[in-house]
């Protein structure tokens, strides 16, 4: 059988292409036909593939800044030629759906969530990425166009594939496609349970990107309230704003290495997690490592974190109810091995093997 992935942009280094590297591991020969490709954005993880990319690589900045030429995307994703593949798996949260197969071929779309910017937060985009008024408001019917494409796109997909029930909750929504859940993978491998409770330290850990849709900022001024200690970890366009907002006891470490997170996981009372993501593997490193989740009631988290067994939920996005719910954290109540027993769920073995067994299952 003769396979091929297709993702929208791999100028960058997430879950969605770690997913990709873990599909690519099932068809080593399979060769990745993306819009732009950036080999140092995506740490080489992707060195050894065969890449296709599309006519946008040559654009002037579009490896760095891909929101600029959304207009021409559709145009793009289309030129590629799948006539020579029995199956084609796209990741996709916009464009990659969006190609064209012959009947002998069919498509899967792994979607990791219908795209935001042309549904529920159509409103938002331009604001997101600094636009000015008028600017957004012209940007109103090309929003309208690229939505009505979107969902002629999801029409030409034979097969769809959520990452979490509530990515597939969206799937059905927008499109009124069934779908079959797979969960993303996690290296559970790469985490252990390296202190007793006892050893913990007194400080709680944030990770992820530091960009606006997460929440970062609530979880600043709670602990900047409370007083106690919060480490954060990532990078982003919001670092700056977060500094300034933060005090003395919420620390910005920028990007740890494969060797230092899983300790700072191993260490931490808790890891905090504010925002509402679609399936979100972060809270799973920190239980791979035993360790409680703090999380927001919402999203992938609620497929994923055991509540009063592997972590706890506060039911509002905002500063005040991420407080009260720190102050009644009890860190000893949870067990580390359970926390890693949930975790393990999620494994990568576990994700080969469903993904396997869909395929063998069917024509």
């Amino acid at each position: 059988m003769k396979v091929a992935f297709v993702h929208e942009y791999l100028n960058q280094f997430g879950g969605a292409e770690r997913m990709l590297a873990e599909l690519c591991a099932l068809f080593p020969n399979a060769p990745i036909y993306t819009l732009l490709y950036d080999e140092k954005a995506t740490r080489g993880l992707f060195r050894d593939k065969i890449i296709r990319t599309s006519f946008l690589q040559s654009w002037p900045l579009a490896k760095r800044h891909h929101q600029w030429y959304p207009l021409a995307m559709p145009v793009a994703i289309e030129q590629f030629d799948f006539s020579n593949f029995d199956l084609v798996i796209s990741v996709s949260a916009s464009f990659a759906k969006g190609i064209i197969t012959g009947p002998k071929t069919k498509h899967i779309c792994f979607c990791l969530t219908p795209p935001r910017f042309l549904w529920d937060q159509s409103q938002k985009f331009g604001r997101e990425f600094g636009f000015p008024a008028p600017v957004r408001f012209l940007m109103q019917p090309f929003i309208s166009y690229l939505r009505v494409w979107d969902a002629q796109a999801a029409d030409r997909v034979d097969e769809f594939w959520a990452i979490s029930n509530y990515i597939g909750e969206r799937i059905w929504a927008y499109y009124r496609k069934p779908f079959e859940v797979i969960y993303p993978p996690v290296d559970t491998s790469k985490f252990q349970i390296t202190n007793p409770k006892s050893q913990t330290e007194e400080y709680y850990l944030m990770v992820g990107r530091l960009v606006s849709y997460k929440k970062f900022d609530i979880a600043v001024q709670a602990f900047n309230k409370l007083g106690r200690r919060l480490l954060v970890v990532g990078t982003g366009p919001e670092k700056a704003r977060l500094k300034r907002m933060a005090k003395k006891n919420v620390e910005f470490l920028g990007a740890a290495d494969d060797d230092k997170l899983p300790e700072l996981y191993a260490r931490c009372r808790a890891l905090v997690f504010p925002q509402e993501e679609d399936f979100g593997i972060v809270p799973l490193e920190a239980m791979a490592s035993g360790r409680p989740v703090i999380a927001y009631r919402g999203g992938g988290a609620l497929e994923t974190v055991l509540e009063g067994r592997t972590g706890v939920f506060f039911d509002e996005q905002t500063a005040e109810s991420l407080a009260d719910c720190v102050r009644n954290f009890d860190a000893g109540k949870f067990d580390p091995k359970t926390c890693r027993a949930q975790a393990e769920k999620f494994d990568i073995k576990i994700f080969q093997r469903k993904i396997l067994e869909i395929l063998s299952s069917k024509p």
